[in-house]
């Protein structure tokens, strides 16, 4: 998905392209509920999808199975059907799946071949969208850190050792999907190659070895492109042996017509229908008119073509999996995938689902089952009972090295949120301390006592010293950049680093886990030991933990409107960051991580939050609207 600006929604229009409207769309569905579980095939026609050989209408929608709970997976996708759907469609993250080099993973949660299955189940049909590279508000647009790490690996071009790991990740991503083709009576009838390519680059040869390695990976679906309907992005993202969709928001007849200027025959399909929008820190929660989204959907499925709603259920960035823009500066994206999407991040429907259901259901067959009503969330509270500095916490420094300058974070194979660099310096009070860059915020202390903090989204790099002693920098990664030229940049403190102008050397840096289950149950257990009658406000960085009571699991929505910056888990669980900048101001907790009675809560608190209370709120606030 393309992060520009959401393009404003104009009037939507009614007439008939080259795609033949009004084809057999209920026989069609008749076709696939018959076909599920049988092999079947799966085509592009003069001017339609045919599935085995009746036109097909593709009415599907994002849902993102590294982006939702497990035990979540079957209600959402059961409640896109209900709105009218008939596919859903994923991304593949790579650097989730493979987090080491050579290691591949399909353990908490990433079971896409489970994911396809319970799609298949609810007689649906699926879209693989493997990239390897995905944007979607994702860290590094899915590309491993350790990989755009590598000196000189050409990203996003046909370059031996870029194309070598991508062919190794294609070749395991495949293994799930081939098997679950239409052909073998599997749900994918689609894969993607690339993502949005042509406003990157325009390499074929790199494209051409994408679709070698699918096809000899036992791929025999249709293949497609997706990109802007621009004509430049359109030509230089895709092959003539591929199919290619567009991606747009508003304006839909006419970027529709553009499409076919370039797609001469065979169906038209927007394949990231833009139905709503991600938030940045700092600014506001951004909105789509449920009325307006709907006419601009209405206007594609009469002209014929299929559509992919981008997104159906958005989901949210668990952990620190959030993605960044840098558009002339640097602005991280919110935890909360929510999109305004027609299920919103807790998985029920809003206006916006009904508005669809009712514009899906004049164009094909919707079933008659509704999902219920949202009802307010359980509002629990608790009280954070232990603390301790986070560097008093030995077990989550991961590697010490020492070094004469300071070395970013990547060239120490470290791609986590948090280190700490220290160097001893002699200065006067009032010397002034300046670094080369910040990547991405840096708190500053002189034997351990606060100084300031520098932020990269203010192009900070320098502040007065009190005089010198032990200088400690606490240097977090608010998240790597998904799009465009910085994709793969170094995090960490990027030197030289100087005190009035003399470059200060010698430096110890320790890298920290805060990822790993065993770093937090660490983590747990030195605050077991500390643990007393409660604690006042924190003054981070530290760490806090305490417990909260529930009758049963339900979804719940933290609050942290009165904490300043940090990252929290609850039961091992991390939900991800917050931060009192806005616009979110709560997290979401997924039912299946809780259990009935008590539940462990642990909060990494870098800055200040002025009380120690747990509160659990009826309603997600995800901050004032960008009207």
């Amino acid at each position: 998905m393309e992060t520009t600006a959401p393009m404003t929604t104009g009037t939507a229009g009614t007439g008939i392209l080259d795609a033949q409207a009004g084809s057999a769309v209920e026989s069609a569905v008749e076709s696939a509920e018959a076909s599920q579980g049988r092999p079947g095939r799966f085509e592009i026609g003069e001017h339609d999808f045919l599935l085995d050989g009746q036109p097909f209408q593709v009415i599907s929608g994002a849902l993102h199975y590294f982006r939702v709970h497990p035990g979540q997976w079957a209600d959402r996708i059961h409640k896109a059907r209900l709105m009218g759907l008939n596919t859903i469609e994923t991304y593949v993250p790579w650097n989730l799946h493979e987090p080491v080099d050579g290691t591949w993973t399909a353990e908490d949660g990433l079971d896409l071949g489970a994911f396809l299955d319970a799609v298949a189940a609810e007689g649906m049909r699926a879209i693989v969208r493997p990239g390897p590279y995905i944007c979607a508000e994702w860290v590094n647009g899915g590309l491993p850190a350790w990989l755009t790490a590598e000196p000189g690996v050409g990203i996003r071009r046909s370059e031996p050792r870029y194309l070598a790991a991508v062919s190794r990740y294609l070749r395991e991503v495949y293994a799930v999907v081939a098997p679950r083709q239409l052909d073998n009576g599997g749900p994918v009838v689609l894969v993607q190659i690339e993502n949005e390519y042509g406003a990157y680059g325009d390499d074929k040869d790199y494209l051409r070895a994408l679709v070698d390695v699918t096809r000899a990976s036992g791929i025999v679906v249709p293949l497609t492109t997706v990109d802007q309907p621009q004509p430049s992005m359109l030509e230089n993202g895709s092959l003539p042996e591929l199919h290619r969709t567009a991606s747009f928001g508003s304006r839909a007849v006419e970027r529709l017509a553009t499409l076919r200027e370039h797609q001469p025959t065979g169906p038209l399909m927007c394949s990231e229908f833009w139905n709503g929008w991600f938030d940045h820190w700092g600014e506001y929660h951004h909105i789509t008119s449920p009325a307006d989204s709907a006419a601009e959907l209405d206007a594609v499925l009469a002209a014929g073509a299929s559509v992919n709603l981008y997104m159906v259920h958005g989901g949210t960035n668990f952990g620190f999996t959030n993605g960044a823009n840098h558009k002339g500066h640097y602005t991280p994206i919110v935890t909360s995938y929510d999109y305004d999407a027609p299920l919103d991040e807790a998985g029920n429907p809003t206006a916006k689902y009904w508005a669809f259901r009712e514009t899906i259901a004049r164009h094909a067959p919707v079933p008659d089952e509704v999902p219920a009503a949202a009802g307010a969330a359980p509002v629990v509270s608790g009280e954070l009972d232990a603390v301790l500095p986070l560097h008093a916490v030995d077990a989550i420094v991961a590697a010490s090295v020492r070094s004469d300058q300071p070395p970013t974070m990547d060239a120490l194979g470290h791609y986590g949120p948090f280190a700490v660099y220290r160097a001893s310096i002699d200065a006067a009070a009032g010397a002034v301390l300046t670094l080369g860059e910040v990547r991405d915020r840096a708190w500053v202390t002189i034997d351990g006592v606060a100084v300031g903090k520098l932020a990269r989204e203010n192009k900070e790099r320098a502040l007065v010293l009190p005089g010198g002693g032990e200088l400690s920098i606490l240097i977090e990664n608010q998240g790597r950049v998904d799009y465009g030229t910085r994709i793969g940049e170094a995090k960490g403190l990027i030197g030289p680093v100087a005190v009035d102008g003399r470059e200060v050397t010698g430096w110890t840096v320790e890298t920290v886990d805060v990822s790993s289950p065993a770093a937090i149950d660490a983590v747990e257990r030195a605050l077991a030991a500390v643990r007393g009658d409660g604690v006042e406000a924190l003054a981070g960085p530290v760490f806090a933990s305490g417990a909260f009571d529930i009758d049963e699991p339900a979804d719940l929505f933290l609050d942290t409107s009165t904490w300043g910056k940090g990252a929290v888990w609850i039961n091992g669980f991390c939900l991800g960051r917050y931060w009192s900048r806005g616009p979110q101001y709560t997290l979401y907790v997924p039912a299946p991580i809780l259990t009935a009675g008590s539940n462990r809560i642990l909060v990494l608190e870098l800055e200040v939050a002025t009380d120690s209370a747990v509160r659990f709120v009826a309603q997600p606030s995800l901050g004032p609207l960008d009207l």
